[in-house]
């Protein structure tokens, strides 16, 4: 249904109105338990062999949605009832941002990915973290913090506006996310620096909190071997519980859409099935290099079972998907969780734990 009938409707949009649309309805529809328990009815899968604990958070299953789709943190009820096993929400910025001028994000449906330069657009940290503290769900919460969007904040008043956030927030997410690599802000900037993530970690002061909650570093997929090596070392001396691999791709490799039509685009962050392997490989090398001991989510060009396991393989304990839920639906999660669970029992396998890693 929603590929013959809700996408063609909606495809007809602009990419910012459906998405718009989308997060409209979707935080109406949060508002109703009986209508999100219908739902629920309809889209929650469970199986045994997808649960796990991990650092003392319950998962009931991998997959879970990637920071951007739900900015606000206004449609976690209905984000729960789709299935998902967990969603993570933001980037939130100290300050509230109206993000890049509009057009900001545009389809590649021949190559089933997305650009998008939304510019951090969210509501600010004071207003979002007072709307989380009254979500009530039954899966965990990470929350993503970020720089606000504004040019004027660089050097110690970058990482102050991080620690705003950060201190509004440690205390709601069942883990934290600290983005250090979103490019779509007019300076275009990151932390993907390692002297600017250690002072930024070293401010944050997470190893000095054994009550806090796990904090996640999420890396670019444009990253070199030798610049994800230096990130990784920093973030391990500041006791980071793990990662989040990878946020979108400023590259336009792997693309069948014409170079006129990208071009017309102009700049932004790919994400989609074009970065699903980049990703992969990033996942691989933390793993790698973390000695397989931190957690890691993957996130990128997730769109079925085998895409999931794949990712599963090369190094990932969680999931995260956010384009597939355009060009796919709401029934992806559930798809993707029975896909998993199929290649487990085809492979004689009795939970996901026991799934192999690549060496």
């Amino acid at each position: 249904m929603y590929k013959h009938l809700v996408r063609p409707l909606m495809f007809r949009l602009s990419a910012d109105y459906a998405h718009e649309l989308t997060v409209q309805l979707g935080a109406t529809i949060s508002r109703y338990k009986p209508i999100t328990g219908i739902i629920g009815s309809i889209y929650e899968y469970s199986a045994p062999s997808l649960e796990q604990t991990i650092l003392g958070i319950p998962f009931k299953n991998p997959v879970g949605l990637a920071a951007g789709f739900d900015k606000n943190g206004t449609m976690g009820p209905l984000m729960q009832s789709l299935g998902f096993g967990f969603i993570e929400v933001g980037s939130v910025t100290a300050n509230p941002s109206t993000g890049n001028p509009k057009p900001r994000s545009f389809r590649l449906p021949e190559d089933q990915s997305i650009i998008n330069r939304l510019g951090l657009n969210n509501d600010g940290v004071q207003t979002i973290s007072k709307r989380l503290r009254k979500l009530d769900l039954s899966i965990p919460l990470g929350v993503n913090i970020a720089k606000t969007h504004d040019p004027k904040i660089s050097g110690q008043k970058a990482i102050d506006d991080y620690v705003t956030s950060f201190k509004k927030v440690k205390e709601i997410g069942d883990f934290i996310t600290i983005n250090i690599s979103c490019p779509n802000t007019t300076e275009g900037k990151t932390f993907e620096d390692p002297k600017s993530l250690d002072s930024l970690l070293s401010a944050l002061a997470i190893d000095k909190d054994s009550m806090l909650a796990p904090v996640l570093v999420k890396f670019s997929v444009d990253l070199s071997e030798s610049l994800l090596e230096e990130l990784i070392s920093v973030c391990e001396n500041h006791s980071v519980s793990g990662y989040v691999a990878c946020n979108t791709s400023q590259s336009r490799d792997n693309l069948v859409s014409s170079k006129s039509t990208i071009r017309a685009m102009g700049r932004g962050g790919l994400s989609g099935r074009a970065i699903r392997d980049k990703s992969t490989a990033i996942i691989s090398k933390i793993r790698q290099k973390t000695k397989r001991n931190k957690l890691i989510i993957g996130v990128g060009g997730i769109s079925s079972g085998a895409d999931a396991v794949r990712k599963l393989k090369a190094g990932a304990d969680l999931l995260q998907i956010y384009t597939s839920m355009i060009y796919e639906g709401p029934s992806i999660v559930k798809k993707i969780n029975k896909e998993i669970e199929a290649y487990l029992k085809s492979e004689g396998l009795n939970h996901i734990y026991e799934l192999p890693k690549e060496s």
